[in-house]
């Protein structure tokens, strides 16, 4: 079976390492939301948001492969499945799931060799930051939040990432649960965790630092009154590809070791 020469990235992050493997020829439609690289958006059509795509353009460009991410994207691959399209959609929650997902889609385009290595080197990056965290005697208490109203605290990954940038997840109970909606928590939970450090990454808009700093129940923790606040893009953080282990783990590590 020869390899996808049509390919529609519904999100960034296949978009990514596609280029990252030289095989950007093969992309032919992208999401809108794509930052990373930069000259993608310049020179790939824009079909997706992220929940929803314009059918008819992505049709209209005859991919014989989309890929996508996760089970909010269900409704589109469906509708675009129901049109008799290959639709390929990830369901990645921890950080070996997005290794383990990486190679599938290196393997898919005929590189297997190049995303072996690529991802190797990210696992002895993880590997060593770990064993560095784990020397650590004071590790900051860390709140992750990624939506304000209701209030979302971070997916696997992002929990697994700031333990590996030497800081602990005060919601890391949670990280197994893979919907959003059972990461809701409230006001008062931040409180009673009394988080060092708040780390905001609102998906899809910017952090309101107002919001974060006057939410009444926060006024006596340590983030607060340390104005220990900070804000990642999304981009970095929540897209389960390569920019988590190029930057994201890196910008937390950063943040943890500055404070």
């Amino acid at each position: 079976m020869s390899a996808p020469e049509r390919i529609i990235c519904l999100t960034e992050e296949p978009t990514e390492l596609l280029y990252l493997l030289g095989e950007e020829d093969r992309i032919v439609g992208i999401s809108a939301y794509t930052v990373r690289p930069p000259h993608a958006k310049k020179e790939k059509p824009k079909v997706s948001a992220f929940i929803s795509g314009n059918i008819k353009k992505i049709e209209s460009l005859k991919p014989d492969l989309v890929i996508g991410f996760s089970d909010i994207q269900g409704q589109l691959a469906k509708d675009l499945i129901e049109r008799g399209l290959n639709v390929l959609i990830f369901n990645q929650r921890s950080i070996a799931e997005i290794f383990s997902n990486m190679i599938i889609l290196g393997n898919i385009v005929g590189k297997n060799k190049e995303v072996t290595t690529l991802v190797d080197s990210w696992k002895k990056q993880t590997d060593s930051l770990r064993e560095y965290s784990n020397k650590l005697s004071d590790k900051p208490g860390v709140f992750f939040q990624e939506w304000d109203e209701p209030i979302i605290t971070g997916i696997k990954w992002v929990s697994e990432a700031i333990e590996i940038a030497g800081g602990k997840d005060v919601f890391s109970h949670l990280q197994d649960e893979k919907l959003a909606k059972n990461r809701i928590i409230q006001a008062n939970d931040v409180a009673e965790k009394n988080p060092d450090i708040i780390v905001g990454s609102w998906c899809g808009k910017p952090m309101d630092w107002e919001w974060v700093r006057n939410k009444p129940e926060w006024q006596s923790t340590t983030a607060i009154q340390k104005d220990k606040i900070f804000e990642l893009d999304p981009s970095i953080i929540l897209q389960p590809g390569p920019a988590l282990f190029l930057e994201g783990i890196p910008k937390l590590k950063e943040i943890f070791t500055s404070n």
